[in-house]
């Protein structure tokens, strides 16, 4: 496999079928669920965790992470300014590591414009990492994990979720709000004037304090 060195952000060449995984996640249950459905390739000294092309890897913030402060930052940060990669962020959101969310959501999204898939539990994570390999397979044009950087526009159903978690959403405001405001950036520059009319003036103040207060 060829990388950059030291970084290890760079180019790495990703067989077509094929996830290059770091080898911290050998004998994880996630990589035993995706055992069978696509093959490993293990190699020491990834900054993300998988590598679904030569263009797009996933960097994995477990339950323990989120706990743990937030370390997992440098890597994200790392993968955003690197050139040459687009970075899915995919997070345990668990009832342990619940309360820890909002605050990766926001700087992963607002800060970073980086694509966030919260999942369950490991199991779930490797069907999503199945289905994004799958999405590489597609023109860029069509993918819209694959679109610009700064756009912060993530795929439907990624982002239905996302919302879904701000508080006072939940999942009947979520598809109203998602109909007048398609994207993360829109939401969080709507006014509450303009929240107003889809979700009521209690939820208004609600969203807009989600994006607007200091962490």
């Amino acid at each position: 496999m060829e990388k950059n060195a030291p970084d290890d952000t760079g180019p790495v060449h990703v067989p077509l079928g094929h996830i290059v995984a770091s080898e911290k996640w050998r004998g994880s249950q996630l990589a035993q669920e995706m055992q069978g459905k696509i093959k490993l390739i293990f190699e020491d000294g990834l900054t993300p965790d998988f590598y679904l092309s030569n263009r797009c890897c996933v960097l994995y913030v477990t339950e323990a992470d989120l706990v743990a402060g937030n370390g997992y930052r440098k890597r994200l940060v790392r993968v955003r300014n690197s050139s040459n990669l687009q970075g899915i962020v995919v997070v345990e959101k668990t009832r342990m590591s619940d309360q820890y969310f909002p605050a990766l959501q926001k700087f992963t999204v607002l800060d970073l414009g980086m694509v966030l898939l919260p999942v369950a539990s490991q199991m779930e994570a490797s069907c999503l990492v199945i289905q994004l390999v799958q999405e590489q397979t597609k023109e860029p044009s069509k993918n819209p994990l694959l679109r610009k950087k700064r756009a912060l526009l993530l795929s439907e159903p990624s982002l239905l979720r996302t919302v879904q978690q701000i508080p006072g959403v939940g999942k009947v405001k979520a598809p109203l709000l998602l109909q007048k405001f398609p994207s993360i950036q829109q939401l969080s520059n709507a006014s509450i004037r303009e929240l107003e009319q889809v979700v009521g003036q209690a939820v208004a103040k609600q969203i807009h304090a989600f994006f607007t207060q200091p962490r």
